[in-house]
């Protein structure tokens, strides 16, 4: 059977909304190797345990800008003080070995990406209602009210562009959410583009007068 790339996606949703644990869940129902998520470029310093290319590549300032200036990222923001960008390349090989990759990012971000790569596939993560989210960010324990409150708001600005995404999941019941986001990756594997190159052989002996 030929070789396949692997798809693209970008799953977004406003803090509190689930999507790390749906991420999380989906790949440990997968086989190692078979998806995963984006190992971003960031100027930040490690953090205890971190390890380079694995939670992050860490690179300097002077280094990010160069590879901005280059146009190495898909996207890149500036967070607070520290920058943080998706690499083209990264992205690309792991497309071309048959891996899924997952890009954990933004709405703006999304945005970046799908005019670099019109071919990714984007899903935004919902809360089923503003008081759940609100209890899912107060549960945590790590937020004051004030925090909260600020989240709570950019929380609204972000969903505000669920409309820009191919793809909206409530999560609900987290298992059926898991589900559904499974569906959507595993549906992409089987678009015939994607089946014409898996099983070309097949079908040409099939085809065979």
């Amino acid at each position: 059977m030929s070789k396949v790339s692997g798809n693209l996606f970008v799953i977004a949703a406003p803090s509190g909304a689930g999507k790390s644990s749906m991420i999380d869940a989906l790949l440990r129902r997968h086989r190692k190797g078979s998806m995963q998520v984006s190992v971003s470029t960031t100027t930040r310093k490690p953090r205890p345990g971190e390890k380079d290319g694995e939670h992050y590549f860490f690179v300097d300032e002077e280094t990010f800008l160069q590879q901005v200036d280059a146009g190495n990222f898909y996207e890149h923001a500036k967070v607070f003080d520290h920058y943080y960008g998706t690499s083209r390349h990264v992205i690309e090989d792991t497309l071309a070995s048959g891996v899924d990759v997952f890009l954990d990012i933004d709405w703006q971000g999304a945005r970046q990406v799908k005019a670099a790569y019109p071919g990714v596939h984007t899903v935004f993560i919902l809360p089923p209602s503003n008081a759940e989210l609100e209890r899912r960010l107060r549960i945590r324990g790590q937020d004051s009210d004030e925090v909260i409150a600020r989240r709570m708001a950019k929380a609204q600005h972000e969903m505000a562009h669920y409309g820009e995404f191919g793809y909206i999941i409530v999560n609900e019941v987290f298992d059926d959410s898991v589900d559904q986001l499974e569906h959507i990756v595993l549906s992409q594997r089987l678009r015939r583009s994607k089946q014409q190159i898996r099983y070309r052989e097949i079908l040409q002996d099939l085809l065979a007068e």
